[in-house]
């Protein structure tokens, strides 16, 4: 009896891991259950957590609070890292289009919780802690106690409010996007796997036809252009040949151009007749378009290739060699001389067989040296996050100053590491699989700490006269508006369903609704639109919450 005591009962450090281990364990084991074919996945380890705190299962408060806290970081720092890549080119292409919404169901919301307070006649000190809870929100509900405090206003209620819609903010926001998904979405709404790269880079065949580009060499229309483009292969009088920057372009030459979707117009105008043929489909053999020479992918696994410059490395001049597209981090980049390589980044090369061996040596190509992450950057990374979430922001008209907090300041040091580091020599790659599972790892431990917390008085606190009620209007809080904006996206909007998961699981700060979606949508859009505009309306709820206590009480 002694034993188990020890194990479940007696506050350790060793209880406290057996404990959230269990609850963890317990939870993804029912999450695998379906019904009707949905499954809530890992949010069963937050339900996990509740039951166990309601039967009186404890763990040392400030080990709870250290190991939530810790879930929470991890999580949105790796999840800043993984989008970093692709982060700012989303942010130049769609970057308007996902904040449009996002900051609609953020201001939804908040309307929806002033006129339910009246409606029902509930305090707007009680109705702040709702409208915390049910957009899972908790650096909201400290701004609203701050100003409540200031203002000689009992904060309780806030915050008892707010933990008892807390985990229906958590699932309401899942059951909308099942809703939306069973009842409004297409199939042809969902992004295809493919989609994201042929969006980045586009693959066209041009005949020479244009009299003004006769004799000019291939860099001195490149120059000319202001356009970005790369010429992976040109055919002159049936033969093929790497396309050096000083070959002379002649009439009836037929060139491969990489580009971007939406310069294929202009180019046609540059080069002449573009060809009908589509060299996007998936299932091109490269290495069969000629006998002369062959396509091969290489790996940067060099750690002295790390944020150089591909014009810096002279491949092209040095080894014959061309370079055509980079894959990094599921996204298609153009080869372009500017572009600052990236350990782990996949490298086409067209050349001969031998040139692209010699090409091979230089960038690496050892996969197995990229099985081992880099663990310095990501606690560094963790470190600067936890610093630049400290750094209190004041805002005219706001007595409180504004923090980023421990969510908003990991996620963006993660994306501008993400993006940046490698420019710095930052050694920031990790595999896919490595980032999903401190991801994983992270989430876990943050919805079984989260769970345990709020399980002791969840129960206890639905039976009290006003806990039903309150229970009520957050699931409208959270469920309305999340709908109603998803239909406006997907049908006025015409954003893709995986972009809009991501934006509304963003708007409403909700990290287990985003782990459900990349459950279900292939590909990195909701990610991506996740890490979009999560800091913006994490940074405009703390504000509105503070203007709607001062304003309206």
């Amino acid at each position: 009896m002694d034993y188990l005591n020890t194990l479940f009962i007696e506050h350790s450090a060793l209880q406290a891991i057996v404990v959230l281990s269990l609850i963890s364990a317990v939870g993804l084991m029912l999450g695998r259950i379906r019904i009707y074919g949905i499954s809530l996945g890992i949010t069963f380890v937050f339900f996990t957590g509740i039951l166990a705190g309601h039967f009186g299962l404890t763990v040392d408060s400030n080990m709870l609070f250290y190991a939530e806290t810790f879930g929470l970081v991890l999580f949105v720092y790796a999840l800043g890292l993984q989008v970093g890549p692709g982060f700012f080119s989303s942010m130049r292409t769609e970057g308007a289009r996902l904040l449009l919404p996002s900051i609609g169901v953020l201001l939804a919301g908040t309307l929806l919780a002033v006129g339910l307070s009246y409606a029902a006649n509930v305090a707007i000190s009680d109705m702040s802690g709702i409208l915390c809870g049910a957009t899972t929100n908790t650096p909201a509900l400290a701004a609203a106690q701050q100003t409540l405090g200031q203002l000689d206003i009992d904060g309780s209620g806030a915050a008892l409010s707010c933990a008892l819609t807390y985990p229906l903010g958590v699932v309401g926001v899942i059951l909308a996007i099942i809703f939306l998904r069973k009842l409004f979405v297409r199939p042809s709404d969902l992004p295809q796997p493919d989609n994201k790269h042929q969006k980045n880079v586009f693959i066209a065949s041009y005949c020479v036809t244009n009299p003004d580009i006769f004799g000019k060499t291939i860099s001195e229309v490149a120059h000319d252009s202001h356009y970005h483009f790369v010429i992976s292969r040109m055919w002159h009088n049936g033969h093929v040949l790497i396309p050096m920057p000083e070959r002379v372009l002649q009439e009836n030459d037929i060139l491969l151009v990489i580009t971007k979707p939406e310069e294929t117009g202009a180019l046609r105008d540059i080069f002449g007749k573009q060809e009908q043929k589509d060299w996007n489909a998936e299932n091109i053999d490269w290495n069969k378009i000629d006998s002369e020479l062959i396509s091969q992918r290489i790996i940067v696994t060099r750690t002295e290739i790390n944020g150089k410059k591909l014009s810096s490395l002279r491949l092209r001049n040095n080894y014959g060699i061309n370079i055509s597209r980079v894959y990094r981090s599921g996204v298609q980049l153009l080869a372009t001389p500017d572009l600052v390589l990236q350990l782990g980044d996949r490298i086409t090369v067209v050349g001969e067989a031998a040139d692209i061996k010699r090409v091979e040596k230089i960038l690496g190509n050892a996969v197995k040296s990229l099985n081992e992450p880099n663990l310095v950057s990501v606690f560094i990374g963790m470190i600067l996050g936890l610093m630049v979430g400290s750094i209190p922001l004041s805002i005219p008209g706001i007595s409180v100053p504004v923090k980023l907090g421990l969510a908003g300041g990991p996620i963006i040091v993660g994306i501008l590491i993400g993006t940046f580091g490698p420019r710095l020599h930052m050694i920031t790659y990790t595999t896919q699989s490595a980032n999903m599972m401190l991801r994983a790892i992270g989430l876990n431990l943050y919805l079984a700490c989260l769970g345990l917390d709020a399980g002791a008085h969840f129960f206890e606190t639905i039976v009290r006269p006003e806990g039903a009620m309150w229970l009520v209007l957050g699931l409208l809080i959270t469920f309305v508006p999340v709908v109603l904006i998803g239909i406006f996206a997907l049908r006025v909007m015409k954003l893709d369903f995986g972009s809009i998961s991501g934006l509304l699981c963003g708007s409403m700060a909700n990290p287990m609704a985003l782990s459900y979606v990349n459950e279900t949508i292939e590909g990195d859009k909701p990610s991506v639109a996740y890490a979009t505009v999560y800091p913006v309306c994490m940074f405009l709820r703390v504000i509105i919450i503070q203007l709607l206590v001062m304003f309206l009480i």
